[in-house]
């Protein structure tokens, strides 16, 4: 069973610092109230610390995993 995590950007990331905002971007969401869905890895787990402030974080256990 493999856990993936919901993201949405509830902030805008406009008064931020240029890192910030390229954060947000590389993790998929352009516009306000944008949603995505990852894997849980390290690096997205990273990202998701430097922004929490911005997001509204959901993890999800993924039951349909192909075998």
């Amino acid at each position: 069973m493999t856990e993936k995590v919901k993201i949405t950007l509830i902030r805008s990331p406009i008064k931020y610092r240029k890192e910030i905002k390229e954060t947000v971007r590389a993790l998929g969401l352009p516009k306000l109230n944008s949603t995505r869905i990852h894997k849980v890895t390290p690096q997205i787990l990273g990202m998701i610390k430097r922004v929490n402030f911005l997001l509204s974080v959901e993890f999800i256990k993924d039951t349909q995993e192909n075998k």
